[in-house]
């Protein structure tokens, strides 16, 4: 069995090319492709799911977190890595370790 990159600040990700999304009302609905279930992220993982339209390292998300919205680092980057890990175990994003 691989084992899947670790999500550390430098982990670059990217929206999955398996999956369809569009933006409702200030929330993002995803469809997976693979298994066919949809998706709903609410308006802070609309943004994250936004800037994944084009790879991203977990640091970067975490700074436009924090930018748009009143959180700090640790709590940001804490919700961040929760997202991402299922957003990754559900197939809708690709995971690349750091350099």
């Amino acid at each position: 069995m691989t084992e899947a990159p670790r999500l550390d600040p430098g982990a670059r990700v990217v929206a999955s090319r398996d999956q369809v999304s569009c933006e409702l009302e200030g929330e993002a609905v995803i469809l997976g492709l693979g298994n066919g279930v949809y998706y709903g992220l609410n308006p802070v993982g609309a943004t994250v799911w936004k800037l994944l339209e084009q790879p991203r390292t977990v640091a970067e998300l975490r700074d436009a977190v924090v930018a748009e919205y009143e959180v700090d680092a640790p709590r940001a980057q804490a919700d961040l890595l929760r997202l991402l890990g299922d957003l990754a175990a559900n197939g809708l994003v690709e995971l690349h370790p750091a350099d």
